[in-house]
């Protein structure tokens, strides 16, 4: 992997992707203001964080990985350890945000662990019954795995 752990989504899909850290995943549009404002927060963030992977992925131009999941707010974020998703959701735009809540999961080794109560709830705070958020973020997270690029 280059010094740089920022990468855009690739056109094409690769053969082996290797996905075995943290991975940080912002969706975006290239139409959106807020996502164009918000890419050197992101870029910056890579810098900082540089054992992670950062990767901006255009839903548009990943249509076909992006499946059936609307993404009606942006950015949307997927962050995930290896194969598991540990949130996927709308995050402000603001850069400190992200930082702060990389840094939580981070640091809340093993990273193994189940996701949390706080991020399992809906927005009401009220548990979900059901997991389909978590599998429909599993789900993407195994597709787009095939267009993240490790070469920006």
């Amino acid at each position: 992997m280059s010094s740089d752990s920022y990468h855009r989504a690739a056109q094409e899909p690769l053969d082996h992707p290797q996905h075995q850290g943290w991975s940080v995943v912002c969706l975006c549009a290239g139409w959106c203001g807020v996502c164009k404002g918000y890419e050197a927060d992101f870029k910056n963030l890579a810098r900082r964080f540089p054992a992670l992977d950062f990767y901006w992925v255009d839903i548009e131009d990943q249509a076909e990985a992006m499946g059936d999941v609307d993404v009606e707010t942006f950015p949307t974020l997927l962050l995930a350890h290896g194969h598991q998703v540990h949130h996927f959701g709308a995050m402000l735009p603001q850069a400190e945000v992200l930082a702060r809540h990389i840094q939580s999961l981070v640091d809340s080794s093993p990273v193994t662990q189940a996701v949390t109560s706080a991020q399992t709830r809906s927005p009401a705070g009220q548990p979900n019954s059901e997991n389909s958020e978590n599998s429909e973020a599993a789900e993407l997270w195994a597709r787009l795995q095939g267009v993240l690029s490790e070469a920006f």
